[in-house]
């Protein structure tokens, strides 16, 4: 009887001394309640409390923790289903809040989380939905964040993972996705045809105006060309007149002859000449020549006699 009398007291000195000493492991707080009613909050750390006036109410989690947001139909403002899921994560800041303010933190959030996805998503078209993620995830956590900070939580970030429009529907975009290609790729062909057809019609009017330009100088140059022979001839025919004038017919003479000459070479350089026909005035042409060579010597006397007096020749 005394043993198990023995047993007894040791055992409830046992229960007593887990009640009377508690020890919060680092990352969570408990909760501390009197006859059932919240009292205050444990921290990290040993703790003594009272056996059977005070106990633990709840113990909760102040790390930040991942919850995983099932999939879900959603139709969007265009009337396109689409299947949408994501994660969050949050972190309880108010361990009491977090206890006595929800009944079950997790469920209530992921039930907020669906629901304004849904409303989210629904407010915007397809395209949007698909390229604006960003703002989808931006809208949420404003939203959500906003909902549960009386629960003592903050929502640090929502993230859809993924918007799977129906099969019939992704195909659909994929070919209008390649039509659109096509038609960017058309557009790029047709331009670079544009371009080429104005660089070569440019090419081709830079080649005009050069080649006008080359005409241009050419027959500018022909013209002072001629004008130069024209005045060469015009100072031949006003020596030959002053000769003639001076009673010098020997001058007359050599200018016959040499027009005479050139229409001779004129004559026999013709591409369809062959034959080549002399006049019978040989007499002509050598008085012409004769007349030259008098000129000539003319010429050699007043150089070697300034004087002006005529060298008579010498005998031999």
């Amino acid at each position: 009887m005394g043993q198990l009398f023995a047993l007894v007291v040791v055992l409830v000195a046992v229960i007593v001394i887990a009640k009377l000493v508690r020890m919060v492991p680092q990352g969570y707080e408990w909760t501390v309640e009197r006859f059932g009613r919240y009292t205050r909050t444990l921290s990290p750390g040993l703790h003594f409390l009272v056996p059977f006036i005070y106990g633990i109410g709840r113990k909760m989690n102040m790390m930040e923790q991942v919850l995983d947001v099932p999939s879900q139909d959603v139709i969007t403002k265009d009337n396109a289903v689409v299947r949408v899921d994501g994660v969050v994560f949050y972190q309880v800041l108010d361990a009491a809040k977090a206890a006595y303010e929800v009944a079950n933190l997790e469920q209530a959030a992921l039930a907020l989380i669906m629901t304004n996805i849904r409303t989210v998503l629904g407010s915007m078209d397809l395209d949007e939905s698909l390229s604006q993620r960003d703002a989808i995830n931006a809208k949420l956590l404003n939203v959500v964040d906003e909902a549960t900070h009386p629960w003592g939580v903050k929502v640090n970030r929502i993230e859809i993972k993924d918007i799977a429009p129906p099969r019939d529907l992704v195909d659909s975009m994929a070919r209008q996705m390649k039509a659109e290609r096509e038609k960017r790729a058309n557009i790029l062909e047709a331009e670079g045809f544009r371009q080429a057809a104005v660089l070569k019609a440019d090419g081709e009017k830079q080649s005009a105006i050069l080649a006008a330009e080359g005409k241009k100088e050419a027959a500018f140059r022909e013209a002072e060309a001629r004008i130069r022979l024209a005045e060469a001839e015009a100072e031949a025919t006003r020596m030959v007149s002053e000769a003639i004038a001076n009673g010098n017919v020997n001058a007359l003479n050599y200018f016959v002859a040499n027009k005479y000459v050139e229409a001779l070479k004129e004559m026999a350089q013709s591409p369809n000449q062959k034959t080549l026909l002399l006049p019978m005035e040989t007499t002509g042409i050598l008085g012409s020549l004769a007349g030259i060579a008098e000129l000539a010597k003319d010429a050699l006397n007043q150089q070697q006699n300034p004087s002006g007096r005529r060298v008579p020749p010498s005998m031999s």
